[in-house]
């Protein structure tokens, strides 16, 4: 299990403005899911949604929204929120300040929002600084609890316990609603709905 599964203290005091978690004090979960709109995948995470009365938040990947419009006016038109997550998926790491915020730009053309999430978590504070000159209205988005649904060598059933292990009042999900997660996915999200509605939570968007 090569990732972090929930977002460690060093980090967040690196970045202190972006939003890790909500507050606590009422029984509430924040479901998010990443990387769509995509077929089979966004329509399963909506139909499984509604059975619960659950809201979340889509992190949307610009040339998903091009390519797949009709999914992505229907995630809005069933009351969810959306961000934006890039047009390609960059790597801010791996990717030049200007070329990066030019990107989520782009993707911003699509996806009316000021929710953004960096692909893979990654983003240099040079880039931040940018970002906010050009969208200073812009908040950027991370999590508290990362499912692992992405992981091809851990299963469902882990990643369902990851998620009732580290969720609690407050705590920011990520999930994807993508082809590569959707094995996991598919076992997970109904099983993590149904648990937490037991315990007597709402799902929120953000």
């Amino acid at each position: 299990m090569p990732f972090l599964t929930g977002s460690p203290w060093w980090l967040r005091k690196f970045y202190p403005n972006f939003l890790w978690s909500m507050p606590v004090g009422e029984k509430k979960i924040y479901f998010s899911f990443d990387d769509g709109p995509l077929p089979v995948t966004t329509p399963f995470v909506l139909d499984t949604l509604k059975e619960y009365n659950a809201k979340a938040s889509f992190f949307c990947i610009g040339k998903n929204v091009q390519q797949y419009p009709d999914i992505y006016h229907r995630v809005l038109e069933e009351g969810h929120t959306v961000g934006n997550h890039s047009f390609n998926h960059l790597n801010g790491w791996k990717t030049e300040d200007d070329l990066y915020v030019d990107n989520i730009l782009k993707a911003g053309e699509l996806i009316s929002s000021d929710l953004f999430r960096p692909p893979y978590g990654r983003i240099k504070k040079s880039q931040v600084s940018k970002l906010r000159i050009m969208k200073p209205e812009m908040k950027v988005v991370m999590w508290s609890v990362l499912s692992g649904d992405f992981d091809v060598s851990i299963s469902g059933e882990d990643c369902l316990h990851i998620v009732k292990s580290k969720a609690g009042d407050g705590a920011i999900i990520v999930f994807h609603d993508t082809e590569k997660a959707f094995a996991r996915l598919r076992y997970c999200l109904p099983q993590t709905l149904k648990h937490f509605a037991e315990q007597g939570y709402n799902f929120e968007k953000l």
